[in-house]
């Protein structure tokens, strides 16, 4: 009885890769070792920094919130101390877009928590 292999299938698998890497430099666009190697790396990398866009992104958010704060008189930590005392509900993701954008409202928010 003949060998069999699944031609098809292994063509298209390496095709379907091959054309994920499309793109990148060097061997690793068209060598299939290569570009199989680089992109189950890239995979971890994707997987690794959804995760530390959060992360990033909070650092941002208090950076800002930090920044208009100063402008009136306090610090990030005494304003968020006052402002969960106060009872206002609004999340650092809003507070920092009010504090970029718009500084009258969030003058408001300031001169309520002080």
């Amino acid at each position: 009885m003949p060998r069999s292999v699944n031609s098809v299938a292994s063509r298209h698998k390496k095709k379907k890769l091959l054309r994920l890497v499309k793109g990148q430099f060097g061997r690793r666009k068209n060598v299939w070792t290569v570009a199989k190697n680089a992109y189950e790396r890239g995979m971890q990398y994707a997987y690794r920094d959804r995760r530390n866009k959060k992360r990033d992104f909070r650092g941002l958010w208090i950076t800002r919130i930090n920044a208009g704060t100063r402008l009136y008189g306090l610090s990030y930590s005494a304003f968020m101390g006052k402002i969960h005392k106060k009872g206002i509900e609004l999340n650092r993701k809003t507070l920092a877009d009010l504090a970029m954008n718009e500084p009258i409202a969030f003058k408001a928010i300031v001169d309520a928590v002080k």
